[in-house]
C-alpha cells in the first residue's frame, strides 16, 4: 500500500497500490503507432483541451499540489499556471525546432517520435516538471509511461486523469505508481525507447551508468545544482537581500536552481548581511492555507528535514560559523527556519546539494577569487551576479560554468520559453523547457524525386 501525507499537518491525503511497469509499458506500446499516425493538428487540439481543462480546475488542482507538497497556495497556483502555459510554448517549440521543412529541391527535413518514453517526476514541482517532459513527448507522437515521485502520487495521478479527460487516449499516457523499486523496473525495462528524468544527481548518475550500454535509447537528465550567487559592488543592499532570499529560500529551498552558496567580498559584507537578516526576521513560515500566506512552507517530509539538519550540523562540526541556525519550528513537522552559515574557513567544503533552506556564506578577497569559488563545483546549473556594471557581468558571464547565468536576478525562476539545463552533474547536455522538443523526436532527412537511375562510369 502506498500512502501520501500532508507535510504541513501529517494527515493522510491519499492511498493506493503500486503499479506494474511491464504491464503499463505493454499498454503504451500497443497505442504508440496509432498515436504517431494521428495528425499533428489533432495532437495539438487534444493538448489544448488539456490546457483548458487544467485552467478550468485550477483552484482544485492547486489545492491538491499545496496539500501534498506543503508549498503555499499562492505558489501552487503559479505551478498550475505553468502547466497550462506549457502547451502553447511546446507547440511553438515543436514547430521551430522539430517541425518539417524543405531543405531545397528534392530534400526534406522531418522528425519522428522515439516510441515509448518513460518519465520520472520529482516531488518539488510534481505537476509542472513531469508535464514539461510529457507535453513535448506527446506532441512529437511518443507515448509516455509516467512514474511520479512516491512522495507526491496524488498530484501525479490527477495529472494523468486530466490528460485522459481532455481526450488523450488511455494507452498514450500510462501511470506507474510506486517507489524506487517501480522506478528501477521502469528504467531498466527493454520495452522503453528512452527515459526523461528530473531529480537528484545521485539518481541521474545511476541512470547514466545504466543506459551506457544502450545508445539506441534517448536519455535526458535534468539534475540538481550547488548554485552560486555572487554579491559584488552593491548599490542597493536591501534589493540584493531580497534577491538572495528569493534565490535561496523560495519553495523552502527545494528548487534545483536555488542558491546554495553566497559569495561576497571579505570585509564588505556587513551591510548586505544586516539587510538579509532583517528581511529573514520578517519571513512568514507556515502551512499552505495559512492567512496571511507564508513565504515558504515545510520541506517535503520529516526524513528530508532530518537529513538537512544533519547536513547543517556537519558543516558546523567542520568549522562553519552559524549566522542563522537551521531551526526546527515544530518538533514533529518538517518546518525549517531559513539558515545561513559562514563556511569560509571550512576545509574541503563538501560539493553537495543541500535541498532545502540552507545558504552557505563564503568570503573572498577579490573578484577573480569569487569566480573561482563560483566554479568550484561539479554541478553547473545556475549562477547569478548581483551588483557591478555591465563590464563586470560580461566578465562573470564569460567565466561562469553554468547553463543559466543571471545578473541582478535570482538564480531560480527560469522561463519555460527558454532552454533549461546545465553542465557537469546538473545534466547530460539535453536541456529541457523550450529545448525539450530536441530530445522528444529525432531528425530524418529525405531526398526524393522522379524514378531514375543509372551508373555513368566504371561499368564494362
Amino acid at each position: 500500500m502506498l500512502l501520501s501525507h500532508e507535510p504541513a499537518t501529517g494527515r493522510e491525503l491519499w492511498r493506493g497500490t503500486p503499479g506494474d511497469p511491464a504491464a503499463e509499458i505493454a499498454a503504451a506500446r500497443a497505442a504508440q503507432s496509432g498515436w504517431a499516425r494521428t495528425p499533428l493538428d489533432e495532437r495539438i487540439a487534444v493538448l489544448r483541451r488539456f490546457a483548458a481543462l487544467v485552467s478550468e480546475h485550477k483552484d482544485a488542482f492547486a489545492d491538491l499540489i499545496a496539500r501534498e507538497t506543503g508549498k503555499p497556495l499562492w505558489e501552487a497556483r503559479t505551478e498550475v499556471d505553468t502547466v497550462v502555459a506549457k502547451v502553447e510554448i511546446s507547440v511553438r517549440a515543436q514547430a521551430e525546432r522539430a517541425g518539417t521543412r524543405e531543405l531545397g529541391p528534392g530534400q526534406r527535413l522531418a522528425h519522428k517520435p522515439h516510441g515509448v518514453l518513460a518519465v520520472l517526476g520529482p516531488y518539488n514541482f510534481p505537476a509542472h516538471l513531469p508535464n514539461g517532459h510529457i507535453v513535448p513527448a506527446l506532441l512529437a507522437g511518443n507515448v509516455v509511461v509516467f512514474k511520479p515521485s512516491e512522495k507526491t502520487p496524488a498530484v501525479g495521478e490527477r495529472l494523468v486523469q486530466l490528460y485522459r479527460e481532455a481526450g488523450v487516449p488511455e494507452g498514450v499516457v500510462r501511470l506507474v505508481l510506486g517507489g524506487p523499486e517501480q522506478g528501477r523496473a521502469l528504467s531498466a525495462h527493454p520495452g522503453i525507447d528512452g527515459l526523461l528524468f528530473t531529480g537528484s544527481a545521485r539518481t541521474g548518475l545511476a541512470l547514466n551508468r545504466q543506459f551506457a550500454d544502450t545508445p539506441d535509447k534517448i536519455l535526458a537528465l535534468e539534475m540538481g545544482g550547488n548554485n552560486p550567487i555572487v554579491a559584488w559592488g552593491l548599490a542597493d543592499h536591501e534589493a540584493a537581500a531580497a534577491t538572495i532570499a528569493q534565490s535561496a529560500y523560495l519553495s523552502a529551498g527545494q528548487r534545483c536552481t536555488a542558491a546554495r552558496r553566497l559569495i561576497v567580498e571579505d570585509g564588505r559584507e556587513a551591510p548586505l548581511l544586516g539587510a538579509l537578516e532583517a528581511l529573514l526576521d520578517r519571513v512568514i513560515i507556515g502551512g499552505p492555507h495559512d492567512h496571511p500566506q507564508p513565504f515558504m512552507g515545510p520541506v517535503i517530509d520529516n526524513d528530508a528535514a532530518d537529513a538537512l539538519t544533519q547536513g547543517f550540523l556537519s558543516l558546523v562540526e567542520a568549522g562553519g560559523r552559524v549566522v542563522r541556525a537551521l531551526e526546527r519550528i515544530e518538533a514533529d513537522r518538517p518546518f525549517l527556519a531559513p539558515a545561513l552559515i559562514d563556511v569560509t574557513d571550512v576545509p574541503d567544503r563538501p560539493d553537495a546539494e543541500l535541498f532545502g533552506p540552507v545558504l552557505q556564506l563564503i568570503r573572498v578577497p577579490d573578484f577573480d577569487a569569487a569566480v573561482r569559488e563560483a566554479n568550484a563545483t561539479r554541478y553547473g546549473l545556475s549562477a547569478a551576479l548581483l551588483g557591478g556594471d555591465e563590464a563586470l557581468f560580461d566578465r562573470f558571464w564569460s567565466q561562469a560554468r553554468a547553463g543559466i547565468v543571471n545578473w541582478n536576478r535570482p538564480t531560480n525562476g527560469a522561463s519555460s520559453a527558454a532552454p533549461f539545463g546545465g553542465i557537469g552533474l546538473s545534466g547530460n547536455h539535453r536541456p529541457s523547457a523550450y529545448y525539450a522538443a530536441d530530445y522528444a523526436a529525432y531528425p530524418v532527412v529525405s531526398t526524393f524525386g522522379e524514378a531514375s537511375g543509372g551508373i555513368a562510369v566504371g561499368l564494362r
